[in-house]
């Protein structure tokens, strides 16, 4: 059976509110969260990502009221993610309504996280999230960064994407720093080496700027497609992602 492509809109949550610059950098207020979660929901939004951008740079947990309010308003899957440091973290943000937990920094720092994470909750709940950048100092060419793009790390990105796996993360969503806001199109070159090494699903993340962008980030291997602030800007709907998708030839729920 052909597992339907899923469309995800991101709210990336800064001081409560969404915000959205260009390669991480330069953030602008884009809105209310639990209302424009909402509004996506309404439009036909697989899922919803939600992830507060500055929780690890302020060394602070992720907004749970937030999450909570955001959760308690929209009926389809919540995935969190931003200054989850512990197994008690997202036991919390489970309680206040996530569907999924995402990871990033704090497993970098302390990889056995991912193992204690999968072995409590279960691969499903773990969305490993990796923040890549193109660099020559990695045999693939991909570098993880930490806090938000800030750090650059020593990690291949393919290698750790496989560890990750092995160690019991369900889902990678792979986003490109180089990509991320510039309305270029997905690092198609990125999404097809991680589905080369991943059998979890993979989400492209970062640089969607037209409609016609979804579809060869799907054909690359992409199992969903995450954007931001061609939703938020209004530029796009679900429904016309969605639509240009099907028109592709990609099976859509």
């Amino acid at each position: 059976m052909t597992l339907a492509a899923r469309v995800i809109p991101c709210l990336d949550v800064a001081a409560g509110r969404v915000v959205k610059g260009v390669n991480f950098q330069n953030l602008r207020d884009m809105g209310d969260p639990v209302e424009l979660a909402a509004h996506y929901a309404a439009q036909g939004a697989d899922e919803i990502t939600f992830l507060d951008v500055t929780a690890t740079v302020d060394a602070r947990a992720t907004t749970y009221d937030v999450v909570q309010r955001t959760a308690e308003n929209v009926f389809v899957p919540l995935t969190v993610g931003g200054g989850v440091r512990s197994v008690d973290d997202v036991a919390r943000l489970l309680s206040v309504g996530a569907d999924k937990v995402g990871v990033n920094s704090a497993a970098i720092a302390r990889p056995a996280l991912i193992d204690a994470i999968a072995d409590r909750f279960g691969a499903q709940v773990l969305v490993l999230s990796l923040d890549v950048k193109r660099a020559a100092t990695t045999p693939s060419g991909f570098v993880v960064t930490t806090h938000g793009g800030r750090t650059e790390t020593t990690l291949d990105a393919l290698d750790w994407a496989r560890e990750a796996i092995e160690r019991g993360a369900g889902e990678l969503l792979v986003n490109s720093i180089d990509a991320d806001g510039t309305k270029d199109g997905f690092d198609l070159e990125l999404v097809r080496l991680m589905r080369e090494v991943s059998a979890v699903p993979v989400i492209a993340s970062g640089g969607a700027g037209d409609v016609g962008d979804f579809a060869p980030a799907i054909a690359a291997g992409a199992d969903a497609v995450l954007a931001a602030s061609v939703f938020h800007s209004g530029q796009l709907t679900i429904g016309e992602v969605k639509d240009a998708l099907r028109e592709a030839g990609v099976v859509v729920r």
